[in-house]
């Protein structure tokens, strides 16, 4: 189990994060929602390591946890300049034989060989997500993965993340449009106020959809009645 205690972090002076506290059952696909700025890429850096906390600490299995175990795939993608799809790929260490780069040239379609400044988003976010996928983490921490894609490599990208659960990996993913991840994910995470504010399984995301947006369309009702 990963677990999340008391974790506060800050960004730039500001406290973004506060005493948070959350259990992620392993083998599971857990998402994570949030209004812009409530701190879901925060969290992220802070369970990777990239950020470090004020306070509180990250278990894995009881016992601190390591980038070894963990792989994060960012927002924003870097690439060193000048290199292929291919070259790119061939940075990205595998424990054991199970990656051929062919297949997944097919599976996203995607030009290996040629130079990555030519790739559309939506070719930068499937190659940065074969990268990270070669790396066979037990945990897997992918911050909008559906960032730039069309609706295939959408249905695509669904489908893996139901392979990765049958093959017992760990994997929270954020996402802008909630509808992938209530096809996709066992449990959803809403962070608010500097913390998880509540955690919804599949049974429950009627009553997720309405606690979310409740308060913000009240507001923004108000408002539009003014504009017009």
């Amino acid at each position: 189990m990963l677990t999340v205690k008391d974790l506060t972090l800050s960004y730039h002076g500001s406290v973004v994060l506060e005493k948070l506290n959350l259990s992620l059952q392993p083998g599971c696909i857990h998402g994570l929602v949030g209004m812009n700025g409530s701190g879901k890429t925060t969290l992220f850096h802070g369970i990777y390591g990239l950020l470090k906390p004020d306070s509180g600490a990250v278990l894995w299995e009881d016992r601190p946890v390591s980038r070894k175990d963990m792989s994060l795939l960012e927002t924003q993608h870097y690439f060193y300049p000048g290199i292929t799809g291919r070259e790119y790929l061939g940075l990205f260490p595998t424990p054991r034989a199970f990656f051929n780069a062919a297949l997944w040239e097919e599976l996203f379609n995607l030009p290996l060989d040629e130079l990555i400044e030519n790739y559309s988003t939506g070719m930068k976010t499937k190659l940065a997500l074969t990268g990270i996928i070669k790396l066979d983490k037990t945990v897997m921490l992918l911050d909008e993965p559906f960032n730039g894609t069309d609706l295939e490599t959408g249905r695509i990208i669904k489908l893996l993340l139901a392979k990765l659960k049958e093959k017992g990996k760990t994997v929270i993913v954020t996402s802008h449009i909630l509808e992938t991840l209530t096809g996709s994910c066992d449990y959803i995470h809403h962070l608010a106020g500097k913390g998880i504010r509540k955690t919804y399984s599949r049974d429950s995301w009627v009553n997720m959809e309405r606690d979310l947006f409740a308060a913000m369309e009240e507001k923004v009702r108000v408002q539009i009645d003014k504009a017009f």
